[in-house]
């Protein structure tokens, strides 16, 4: 039988689990010469170019020329500078950002005016957000005439739209519509990499998509590796190196790593007993449970749960 907890695709499944969390805008309209510096943050960052071109200077990277129809995503970056120049200076962006009226904000005078971009922040619930953050690099960058680069443009396009109109059900549509965004960026850089990309090789067709649909949809089975190997129509050894290459761990390896990712999240909702939980993912008994937990986590089943229902310090909560 499938799992009680529910999940099902390889994607779905990683994006419930990180329960994203988004902040969209405010837009920026700008001209003339400007520079606007960026704090490091957590955990994605998502932006793209309606109109105009800009600098992007991450630090330890070489400055990046965006072009409209141009989308990027950060993850965990470091600080950061957009730019109209790479002469000029930058000065902080969030008294700037602070200052937005009606969704956007606007540096220079409105005839001047070159450049129209949108960015939105997504963050994840802590005890999950590895599942995403390890997997990225901190830039990707999907250019307008990428294959996924039309698709893109016109949801930044609908995204800046959204920002600008005080509609009902605003806010719930911007949401949707980064998360659709986020979605469609990671398939565009699990196209674009030739690094292990963990559930993101989920998002491309390939030999192993058949194995991972399957583990996620009964996580409580006893898997094992010629069983795995017969879904995907491969040998054994075939199946387990081709795995590992896309995946960056072993078959075994990931199916524990999920059912510890699954683990982490109903401890810290406290939705299930260990013992509910150890028979949920797999596991005999409760003992064998926590042995696995241990190992992978780095404390037991109970005290995480119960760190997990201590309050968070002012320093957890910022984003």
């Amino acid at each position: 039988m499938t799992s009680v907890l529910g999940f099902r695709d390889p994607v779905a499944d990683a994006i419930g689990l990180l329960r994203p969390r988004t902040v969209i805008g405010p837009t920026l309209r700008a001209g003339g010469e400007w520079a606007l510096r960026f704090d490091t943050f957590l955990h994605v960052r998502i932006g793209g170019l309606v109109r105009g071109t800009c600098w992007l200077i991450l630090e330890g990277h070489d400055p990046v020329l965006l072009r409209e129809g141009d989308t990027f995503m950060l993850g965990n970056p470091p600080p950061y500078v957009l730019a109209s120049t790479l002469d000029a200076s930058p000065r902080p962006a969030e008294p700037v950002w602070t200052g937005a009226e009606d969704g956007s904000v606007r540096i220079g005078s409105e005839s001047e005016e070159d450049l129209y971009l949108c960015v939105g922040h997504i963050a994840f619930d802590d005890a999950n957000a590895t599942l995403l953050t390890d997997l990225l690099p901190p830039l990707v960058i999907v250019r307008a005439a990428d294959p996924h680069g039309t698709q893109l443009a016109q949801l930044i396009d609908l995204l800046a739209i959204e920002v600008g109109i005080a509609a009902a059900g605003g806010p719930l549509v911007q949401n949707h519509l980064a998360q659709i965004l986020l979605v469609h960026m990671l398939r565009a850089h699990a196209a674009q990499t030739d690094r292990p990309t963990g559930w993101l090789g989920a998002l491309n067709e390939d030999g192993i998509g058949t194995a991972l649909r399957a583990v996620h949809a009964d996580v409580a089975h006893s898997w094992s590796l010629k069983e795995l190997a017969e879904l995907s129509h491969m040998s054994r050894s075939a199946f387990a190196q081709t795995f590992k290459a896309h995946v960056g761990v072993p078959p075994l390896e990931y199916l524990i790593q999920w059912r510890m990712s699954l683990a982490r999240d109903a401890l810290a909702r406290d939705t299930m007993s260990i013992s509910e939980l150890a028979r949920s993912t797999g596991y005999r008994s409760e003992s064998a449970f926590s042995t696995a937990f241990s190992r992978v986590v780095g404390s037991s089943p109970a005290q995480f749960r119960n760190e997990s229902r201590q309050p968070a310090s002012p320093a957890t909560n910022r984003e």
